[in-house]
């Protein structure tokens, strides 16, 4: 038995809830292990079932479907169990990508978690990290945070919490807000903060637009076809400065505070030793706020 017949048959064992990453857009990227889940699986619990049809088709997959997405999914719960009991396999699929990841499904796995059912993950793709590959920013640490709230001032709020961020951060957008969204981000963050943005990965009309958030927000608005689609916009992390200047900051603020009770070497130290930063500085900057007592 080779490889992937053993991890098939593990798969597709009785009592198990697989949960299946399905092709983002291109049906040709699924893999061999998640086709034989599907085909195997006593039922489908997919998010839109028109939508999914279609991808069971295309495969010759004729296995049961069942609804399941964020209105229905906790009243599914019980169904599921008493299946996964009874001995049945079941898959979960969302409309594309990696279910759970801004799709539904974290209720119901949780639940089953919960009640001691077994869960495997059948992996494949995901947009976050197609788009992720392409981008050119750095990768060994980032923050995915989902879709933004709709509202520009709800928005803009959100984003604040970025300024001094370094990681790269992984937004969703949809099409009617998109540009909106640009423009929060340069409004917030600065237009010459670097951005990527990744529209409709692996279909047709696949684009990965990359620059200064200023030169972005003018060239979607210039044209009407980089607002069609599905987004993954990638922000890059704040400069190192910015981090120096927040700590600089606060150790201002501390200083201010330990230089009225201590002597300015002792309040350095303490300084040092709270905030990590170096010695000289501290001693400085204590002596400053001193001499100006």
């Amino acid at each position: 038995m080779n490889y992937f017949e053993s991890t098939a048959d593990a798969n597709t064992s009785a009592g198990q809830l697989s949960v299946v990453a399905t092709p983002i857009g291109n049906l040709a990227d699924i893999t061999q292990r998640a086709i034989a889940v599907l085909k195997t699986a006593d039922c489908v619990l997919a998010e839109d079932t028109r939508h999914s049809k279609r991808l069971l088709h295309h495969y010759g997959i004729n296995t049961r479907l069942r609804s399941c997405h964020e209105h229905n999914e906790e009243s599914q719960i019980e169904w599921v169990a008493n299946a996964l009991s009874q001995g049945q396999s079941i898959a979960l699929i969302s409309d594309a990508g990696t279910p759970l990841i801004s799709d539904p499904g974290f209720v119901l796995v949780r639940a089953l978690r919960q009640k001691g059912f077994e869960i495997v993950t059948v992996p494949g793709p995901s947009s976050i990290i197609a788009a992720l590959s392409v981008a050119g920013l750095p990768t060994d640490s980032f923050v995915y945070d989902g879709f933004l709230p709709a509202k520009n001032v709800a928005r803009e709020k959100w984003l604040e919490r970025y300024l001094t961020e370094q990681r790269t951060i992984v937004l969703l957008e949809s099409s009617h807000r998109i540009q909106a969204c640009i423009n929060s981000i340069r409004n917030t963050l600065g237009g010459d903060r670097y951005v990527v943005v990744a529209r409709e990965l692996t279909k047709r009309f696949e684009t990965v637009l990359s620059g200064r958030v200023e030169a972005l927000c003018h060239l979607i608005q210039a044209d009407a076809d980089q607002t069609r689609g599905e987004f993954v916009v990638m922000i890059a992390g704040a400069p190192e400065t910015e981090k120096e200047d927040e700590t600089s900051v606060n150790l201002r603020e501390l200083l201010s505070v330990l230089v009225v009770e201590l002597p300015v070497k002792q309040a350095a130290n303490l300084a040092v030793q709270i905030l990590g930063v170096r010695k000289n500085e501290a001693y400085s900057m204590a002596q400053e706020i001193k001499d100006a007592l």
